[in-house]
Order: structure tokens, then C-alpha cells, then sequence
């Protein structure tokens, strides 16, 4: 039997013709430049074809699969991939219920749980929801209570889940939150309504709200004043203004007078009435509900369940003291020492009942502990996951599954990992390895790429400049290879760039945060020096991005742009007074529409449009050059390149529009060209080949450039906005607002900037970073990266561990002085 995975002639995206042959059975490390082919080769190749091989072997419909473009791939085992990409987003979902912890632990409680007998307040003992149902959908029962005969419903798993009705707080549904409006972003109180006072109204919509506005003001008896600012209206006329004649807030000043019939009658909703019933109404566009918040509603804890999620009766029932509630807010750590104990509490009868429930909760939770995600509670909602997190839980999943003959697919398990961290990691990549399957990982970490058995370097560099297969081999193999960036870095040839020490003294500029106490952290201040690169590490969870996102970049919104957002609990921050405004560039996506694209987000698509109506000599306008616009577009597929072929009980399959074969544009569009290259063609460009196009137009040429700076060079200008990873949204934004006008000294807040980068990349980024400091704006960094740490003019280190563990400041200074600092777990990756 073949060792070996064997490719021969890949040729798909950018790789050249690529054959090798990867070891089975063993750990493999992909590297390379962003952008050299190393996705291409993983997952559109090997993985793609994996999958196809596996379903054509079952006898399943394969011919909508097609194959990749490769002469052939044998050896091959039926592939499973583990990438960056967060699928759920449901914000029910969480991480108990992703990982089934937290239904393991709903059949724990509904089966030994203790409860306060409504009645007469004595508690029902175990033994007495013994005879309970267990199933998730099974309705309770009703006995009476041992004590006073109190008819007590019986405890189901439903009682304990708050996505059932049995268990779920009625007042938010089991959401943990209510949206309520927030009256000083919906309107302008030192403005009339006649004056444009409401935010979302223009003028038209005003006219027309006006009269409804008075007539039910003379329904009622009183005069609505369209020229008062709101601030000035009394209860009753802005009761009617913001909520309408049908609500709560308006009838109690008229408790017995009906409402008016109709519309024109003065049957007015209320402004936060309406965007509250819309907002409910699109509960599956997630981009109108972001907008509506960001128009007026606010999140905010519900009062009734205070963020528990589940109804009092639920939240009352304990097992050895502990309310499930108090279970899932425990970091998997200590939950995983909780379970440990329940032995020694439990007596014979009682551990008979939940010796196979608790002995699957501990296997579970260990697992998670194991890929280093044990700060995590199971409460957290998988939305506010990292990518790197997410990754993690499915790699514990993995771990449990047992399978073996598999190739394993991984897209940089390190994301989000402290360094200390990796070695776990390592040893759970082996772990799957030893179980006897191959283990492929992307990856740019050099302590992954030392523990590999087998590395193949992609390069030499990105886009047109990679695919093909520059050094493979053991890691020393590798480090040794000429020609190799990788190998240049894992030698030490090629040296991380150094602090340039400018410190971050007492006397300098600082922001200055007082009594943070957000989550984790431990009512900390914290003095972030300005005009300089700053660095705040620590091991994951340690409070990094509560500090910086949850409470510095909110509090900053509120101060510069009148964001409603809360910012989490502090004391206050000083040093405003230093700086213009603020910039944080997350790694949210850019759009989740498949219309936007790299050009389209970055506005250089614009000045190239204007570019080729030049060309035209006026027979054509940029709007033509538009695929999101009638006019120029193909109307067969409306711009796309492709239509949707729905295949009854298949899912859909996009194939080629056949008038414009996939080029997006009408024939007379495609006719205009600028350097030899028409619209479509651009629009397949990498960053880097079209400045090489553009380098005379500084319109196009400046925005080209900045996205190059940042690491974007490989990238096409029409790749769609959705398949961007996380750090390549990051970088797009940070160009983005490169090329923005600042006004005053700027403050640019980054959350992991190097996440997809070689350490070539990395250099680069560094480079722009420092430009930013050089040119008197500061820049702070949430960062694992050791290049950056080494790089940093300062450090704010946060521990010592995740979770609960952490939440302090354990060390502070420049490189220097961390490295030597004994309790940071960040000091012994520094250089002394």
C-alpha cells in the first residue's frame, strides 16, 4: 500500500503545475506567503478531491462536484476540513451547545437535581426526579410534593434549556437580552421634527408624518408642536413621538380614550415603535438588524432573568449546591475540577444514577482544555468566538471522534493562541497523527513548522509570483534551503525585526484607563503610552480584548462619534484631550454580500471606473463600468458572471453565464481598454498587477499601494467580499483607512493585524505600523505574534492565565524589561 499522498500537475488558481508527494500518517505543515498557493493546494485541491473520491466510492452523485484542475491525485483518504470560517451566528447558540457540554449537563441536573417545593419551600430531594423523562421534547408531568402535596411539575432536560419553553425566561425568550430604543441616537432633541430632529426621516417623510403627528394630538385634546426642539415637548407629546398611540407609555396619559381608527385619523406608531417592529420583523437579515442598532437600539441585559437566559424555577434547582446557571459561568478549567469532585459528593444510589452522565462531561471538557480553550465558559455566545476559537472547539470535537484513515485539513490552528500555548496544540495534532491519520496544517508559526514530520514551503512569493514548490523536506531540510523565505526564517538568516525602544515613560502623552472591570478583569488601571507602538499581550482570554474592544474602543465611539454601544464597566478614561480620534480595525468581515469585492470596499474601484469612461472619449460613463448597476452589466446574469441552477432535491449549482461568459459586462464595455486590459480583466488583477497597470493614476495608484503595504499584494481586486479570511478583512480595512485624511493625532487600535501572515508579511506590516507611530499617531495592538511583541515599543502583559486566572496586569515596560519580568508567561519568548 502507497505511503504516500502523490499530486501530479495541480494547476488550479496560481499553482504551477505542482507535483509532490506528501507523507501519509503524519503531521504536514504547508508555508508560505500569503497569497503563495498554500489554500489552493489544501483545501480547493487535496481536500475538494478528497471529498469527491469519497462520494464517488459510495455510489453518491458526484458529476455536481467537479473535479479540480489536476492531472491526478492518488492515495488519497476521505478528507475532513477544520477552517476559520464561523458558521453559526445564531445568537442561541453557544459554546454548551455546540459542544454538547451543556446538554450533558441539562440530563445531569433534570436527573439528580434538588428544587424548593413551591408550596412549602422544602426542598425535593434527587431520588424524587428519578422517574423524570429525560428526552429534550418530553412534556413534564406533575407530582405532588413528599412534603405538602403540592401538585410540582417533574424535572425534563426542557426544563434546563432556554431554546425550549420549558425553560427558557419568558420575558427574552431565552436570548439573555432585551432590545430596548435608545432615545438619544433615534432623535436630535435640540432639533424640531420640522427641523429634521428624527434620524432615519428625511424630509418627505416628515411632511408626511407631520399631520398624522397633529391629528392625533387633537384626538387626544393637546397640540403636538412641530416647531419645539424635542427636548422641550412635554411627557405626553414625546410619549407620542417615540411610541406611539397603541403603547404603554403614551395610554397611561390617557387610560380611557380609545385610539384613533386610522392613519390619517392620527393612528401615529412612534419612531421607536417602528424600528423596533422592523428590527423583530427581518429576524433573518442579520445586516438590517446590525443597522438598526446602529440607528437606535441597544442591546441590554434582561431585567427579568438578568442574562441567565432561563426561567426562575429552572435557575432554582442545584446540584451539590450548584445552580446550572453557576455551572456554565464556570471556566472549563473549573468546571472540569467541579465534575472531578462530584464522586467523592455523591452517594452510592445517586452515583449509579449519573456515573455515565458525569464520566462523558469530564471526557468532553478535558478535550476542550486540551486545545487550549479551557478560559472559556459555556455560556459564551459563539458569535463573540474568534476564529482561531472556533477552530479549536471543532478540533476537540475531532479528538473524540476516534476516526481513523483521515486526512485531517487545518487552516492556522495557532490563530489567537499565546505562545505558550502551542506546544498543547502540537500535542493534540499528534494525537490525531498517532490515531493513524494524515494530518495536513496551514501554518506560519516556526514552532508548529519545528514539530512538523513533513514541510513543504510554497512561494517564492504570492499570486502570479507563488505556486510553485520552493524547499520540502524535515524542518531542517527545509531551514536549509537557498531560495527558501521560510527556511530563511526558520535558520535565522533572516532576522524578526527589534524594538526601536522609544519607550513610553512617565512624562510622556498616555491614555489613561481607571477601574476596569469588565468580565474578567480585576478593577485594573492601565497606562497606555501615545506616539508609540504598543503592544497588549497575554495568554487567550486574559482580558486582552475587553480591555481594548469592549471597553477603550466603545468608550472612544461614544466620545468622537455619538455611538450608543455601552462600553463595558469602568471608572473612566483620561487623556482624550491627546488625541483626534480613533481607529479600530477588527477582524469582522467586510460585507457578507457577495456583490461587494476588494475593489468595491476599498473605493478603488471607482477612480478605475472613471478611468476607462476617460477611455470611452464620452460614450460611456463610469456607471457603465458598474456590474452592480443597470446599464453596462450583462442582464443575463445581472453582472454576476453566473446564474443559480436550482436541482429540485440537489442543492443549487452556479454555472457560467453563457452571454457574457462569465466576464460580467456587456460587449460594448469590454471594448474600452486602458493599457491593453479591459474592465473584466482588472477585475482579475491581483493588487500587485494592477498598480503595475494604474502606477500613472495617482487616484488608483495611492489606494493600490497602501492595500500592497499591508500585506494585499496577492490578492484579486474582484474577489468577493465574503470569502476574505478574517485577517485579510482586517488588512483591507486598515488600508482603507490609510488612505483617509486624518484630522489631528489619530489612535489605531488592532486586533491580531499578523493573523494569515509569514513572517515576511509580517515584516511589512511592521513596516506601515511604524510609519503610522513616525508620522504621530499611536498605534495598539491585541497581538500573539512574537515578531510584534520583539517589535513594540511597549508592552502591557495581561495573566497570568485565561478566564477567571486572569484579568491583571502582570507585567509592563519595553521588550527588555518584560523579558525579565517573573511572572509573565509573554517574558520567556522575549529576548533578555
Amino acid at each position: 500500500m502507497d505511503s504516500f499522498i502523490r499530486v501530479t500537475g495541480a494547476r488550479l488558481h496560481n499553482l504551477r503545475n505542482v507535483s509532490l508527494s506528501l507523507p501519509k500518517n503524519k503531521l504536514v505543515v504547508l508555508t508560505g506567503l500569503s497569497g503563495s498557493g498554500k489554500s489552493t493546494l489544501a483545501f480547493d485541491t487535496l481536500h475538494r478531491e478528497g471529498q469527491r473520491q469519497y462520494m464517488e466510492s459510495l455510489g453518491m452523485v458526484t458529476g455536481l462536484v467537479s473535479k479540480p484542475a489536476v492531472d491526478s491525485i492518488t492515495g488519497l483518504s476521505p478528507s475532513i476540513s477544520v477552517d476559520q470560517h464561523l458558521t453559526n451566528r445564531s445568537p442561541r447558540s453557544t459554546v454548551g451547545t455546540v459542544t454538547e457540554v451543556y446538554t450533558y449537563l441539562r440530563l445531569l441536573w433534570s436527573r439528580v437535581g434538588v428544587r424548593p417545593c413551591p408550596g412549602c419551600g422544602k426542598d425535593i430531594p434527587p431520588s424524587y426526579a428519578e422517574s423524570a423523562e429525560s428526552d429534550d421534547d418530553a412534556e413534564a408531568g406533575q407530582a405532588p410534593c413528599p412534603h405538602c402535596g403540592t401538585l410540582v411539575p417533574e424535572l425534563v432536560m426542557g426544563s434546563f434549556s432556554f431554546n425550549k419553553p420549558a425553560g427558557a425566561c419568558p420575558a427574552c425568550t431565552g436570548l439573555g437580552e432585551v432590545i430596548r430604543p435608545d432615545v438619544r441616537r433615534l432623535v436630535d432633541g435640540g432639533k424640531s421634527v420640522a427641523q429634521g430632529a428624527v434620524n432615519g426621516w428625511n424630509a418627505k417623510y416628515t411632511d408626511w408624518s407631520l399631520p398624522v403627528l397633529r391629528a392625533a394630538a387633537a384626538h387626544y385634546g393637546f397640540t403636538f408642536d412641530a416647531h419645539a426642539p424635542v427636548d422641550e415637548l412635554g411627557d405626553i407629546p414625546r410619549a407620542l413621538l417615540l411610541h406611539g398611540v397603541e403603547s404603554p407609555e403614551f395610554r397611561r396619559h390617557f387610560p380611557d380614550t380609545d385610539p384613533p381608527a386610522t392613519v390619517s385619523g392620527g393612528r401615529f406608531e412612534g419612531v421607536a415603535t417602528a424600528l423596533l417592529r422592523r428590527y423583530n420583523e427581518r429576524a433573518d437579515d442579520p445586516e438590517y438588524r446590525e443597522r438598526a442598532e446602529k440607528q437606535g437600539l441597544s442591546k441590554q441585559p434582561c431585567g427579568e432573568c438578568a442574562g441567565t437566559r432561563l426561567r426562575p424555577e429552572s435557575r432554582a434547582v442545584t446540584v451539590h449546591g450548584h445552580t446550572i446557571v453557576e455551572a456554565a459561568r464556570l471556566p472549563l478549567t473549573d468546571l472540569d475540577t467541579w465534575l472531578a469532585g462530584l464522586r467523592e459528593r455523591s452517594d452510592g444510589d445517586e452515583w449509579l444514577l449519573v456515573q455515565p452522565v458525569v464520566a462523558d462531561l469530564e471526557e468532553r471538557v478535558r478535550r476542550l482544555v486540551d486545545v487550549g480553550v479551557g478560559y472559556l465558559t459555556l455560556g459564551q455566545a459563539t458569535p463573540s468566538l474568534s476564529a482561531g476559537e472556533t477552530q479549536r472547539l471543532r478540533l476537540a470535537a475531532l479528538l473524540g471522534s476516534g476516526l481513523t484513515g483521515v486526512l485531517y485539513v487545518l487552516d492556522e490552528p495557532t490563530i489567537g493562541l499565546h505562545p505558550s500555548d502551542t506546544e498543547r496544540l502540537v500535542r493534540v495534532l499528534r494525537r490525531l497523527r498517532d490515531l493513524g491519520n494524515t494530518v495536513l496544517v496551514i501554518e506560519h508559526d516556526l514552532d508548529v513548522l519545528r514539530a512538523a514530520d513533513h514541510v513543504v514551503d510554497v512561494g517564492p512569493g504570492a499570486g502570479r509570483d507563488g505556486g510553485r514548490i520552493v524547499a520540502e523536506g524535515t524542518p531542517e531540510e527545509v531551514a536549509g534551503a537557498e531560495g527558501s523565505p521560510t527556511g530563511a526564517y526558520l535558520s535565522g538568516r533572516v532576522a524578526a525585526p527589534v524594538s526601536r525602544e522609544r519607550g513610553g515613560g512617565d512624562g510622556e502623552a498616555a491614555l489613561v484607563i481607571r477601574g476596569a472591570r469588565a468580565h474578567n478583569l480585576k478593577d485594573l488601571t492601565v497606562r497606555i503610552p501615545l506616539g508609540r507602538l504598543v503592544t497588549v499581550t497575554g495568554p487567550s482570554g486574559s482580558g486582552k480584548s475587553t480591555l481594548l474592544l469592549d471597553i477603550l474602543d466603545r468608550a472612544a465611539r461614544r466620545r468622537f462619534h455619538g455611538a450608543g454601544e455601552q462600553p463595558g464597566e469602568h471608572d473612566g478614561i483620561d487623556g482624550w484631550e491627546h488625541l483626534g480620534k480613533i481607529v479600530t480595525v477588527d477582524q469582522e468581515p467586510v460585507s457578507r454580500l457577495p456583490r461587494s469585492n476588494a475593489a468595491t470596499y476599498s473605493e478603488v474601484f471607482t477612480p478605475i471606473r472613471e478611468v476607462f469612461a476617460a477611455r470611452s472619449m464620452g460614450a460611456l460613463t463610469p456607471g457603465h463600468f458598474s456590474f452592480n448597476t443597470a446599464g453596462g452589466r450583462c442582464e443575463r446574469c445581472e453582472g454576476a458572471g453566473v446564474l443559480s441552477v436550482h436541482m429540485h432535491f440537489l442543492p443549487a449549482v452556479e454555472v457560467r453565464c453563457r452571454a457574457c461568459r462569465g466576464r460580467r459586462f456587456r460587449p460594448e464595455v469590454l471594448g474600452v481598454r486602458y493599457e491593453g486590459h479591459d474592465i473584466a480583466e482588472v477585475l482579475e488583477a491581483t493588487v500587485d498587477e494592477a498598480l503595475g497597470v494604474f502606477q500613472d493614476v495617482p487616484a488608483v495608484a495611492g489606494r493600490l499601494r497602501r492595500m500592497a503595504d499591508v500585506g494585499l499584494g496577492y490578492l484579486p481586486l474582484g474577489q468577493p467580499a465574503p470569502t476574505l479570511s478574517g485577517g485579510e478583512a482586517q488588512r483591507l480595512k486598515l488600508a482603507k483607512e490609510l488612505g483617509r485624511r486624518s484630522a489631528g493625532r489619530t489612535l489605531y487600535v488592532l486586533d491580531e493585524p499578523t493573523t494569515g501572515l509569514h513572517a515576511a508579511d509580517t515584516a511589512r506590516l511592521l513596516g506601515v505600523l511604524q510609519r503610522l507611530v513616525d508620522a504621530g499617531h499611536s498605534v495598539i495592538t491585541i497581538e500573539h505574534n512574537v515578531d510584534v511583541m520583539r517589535a513594540s515599543d511597549w508592552l502591557i502583559d495581561l495573566g497570568p492565565e485565561g478566564g477567571a486566572g486572569g484579568g491583571r496586569v502582570v507585567a509592563e515596560g519595553t521588550p527588555r524589561e518584560v523579558a525579565v519580568a517573573g511572572a509573565s508567561r509573554t517574558g520567556g519568548f522575549l529576548p533578555g
